[in-house]
């Protein structure tokens, strides 16, 4: 072998060498630590990286439960009260109790009540369609019916009615993460405190018109007449921009606004059937002997 090609490999192998051991003294000093609960915290969280808890991912959100003195403002909608216990039980800290939520759909105009005015020849997708018009109906406020809400459920707790055009939310499969909301271009889908029984009283409608129009539009709109405000007795509904607001949080579910509404327009679900008056009893039991 010539000297020329051994001293070409001693000073390569020197070089390899040297430069080997620059790059572990640079990596020496700028390595950057990482806590080793991250990981254990990370693998208690349900892996789902639906944004739901405000971050990116499961494992953004692990480093910020670290890095947190406390809990406060942080929770996993999808593990729940468990989860958040488990991670409060790996890194030493308090648990703080978040009340479980679920999704509602503030529309219920079906073709029933919406008669449809327009058609539209386009791209499926409601925030084009929002961006294009109005709508098919003469509600401009109302589920477009696209089904983007549908497309961003990850958990397949959401699907499009074929009869209605409205989004059908499951309650068992719900995680409250927050999907649904961001998806739609109108705002319709509310995460609201989940009751017992998975009992909801709401207001099933967006529409911010004044009340001839509105109920025009639609027939099962909330014209803000403000009859449930005035029967409710425990201040938990208020009338904002024409339109009816409850608060989960103040409602206790006497229904006595359902029954007020002339539209319709307030939903309750999940509850058993009324009990009829003694006076209408007595009607029914005298027109069918």
């Amino acid at each position: 072998m010539s000297p020329t090609v051994i001293i070409t490999i001693v000073s390569l192998s020197l070089l390899a060498f040297l430069s080997a051991v620059i790059l572990y003294f640079i990596a020496q000093k700028f390595k950057v630590f990482e806590d080793p609960r991250i990981d254990e915290v990370q693998a208690i969280l349900p892996a789902a990286n639906c944004g739901g808890c405000g971050f990116a991912g499961c494992r953004n959100f692990a480093e910020a439960l670290v890095a947190a003195e406390t809990f406060e403002g942080l929770n996993c909608p999808v593990g729940g009260a468990s989860v958040m216990g488990e991670a409060a039980r790996i890194l030493g800290k308090e648990a703080l109790a978040v009340e479980p939520k679920i999704a509602v759909l503030k529309c219920n105009g079906s073709p029933e009540f919406r008669p449809q005015t327009t058609k539209y020849d386009g791209v499926p997708d409601c925030r084009i369609t929002h961006s294009l018009y109005l709508g098919e109906t003469d509600c401009s406020y109302g589920c477009l019916g696209k089904g983007d809400c549908e497309r961003a459920c990850t958990f397949d707790a959401l699907h499009m009615d074929p009869v209605t055009g409205l989004p059908v939310i499951s309650d068992e499969k719900c995680t409250s993460c927050g999907a649904c909301v961001k998806a739609c271009p109108r705002y319709l889908i509310e995460l609201r405190k989940k009751a017992k029984k998975d009992r909801k009283i709401y207001v099933a409608c967006s529409n911010c018109d004044k009340g001839g129009p509105a109920r025009r539009a639609c027939k099962v709109a909330c014209i803000a007449c403000n009859k449930c405000v005035k029967v409710c007795e425990f201040d938990a509904i208020r009338i904002e921009n024409n339109l009816a607001y409850i608060d989960a949080f103040k409602c206790t579910f006497c229904r006595k606004c359902v029954a007020e509404c002339p539209t319709g327009s307030i939903l309750e679900i999940n509850f058993p059937p009324r009990k009829l008056k003694v006076e209408e009893a007595a009607e029914n039991a005298s027109v069918n002997p």
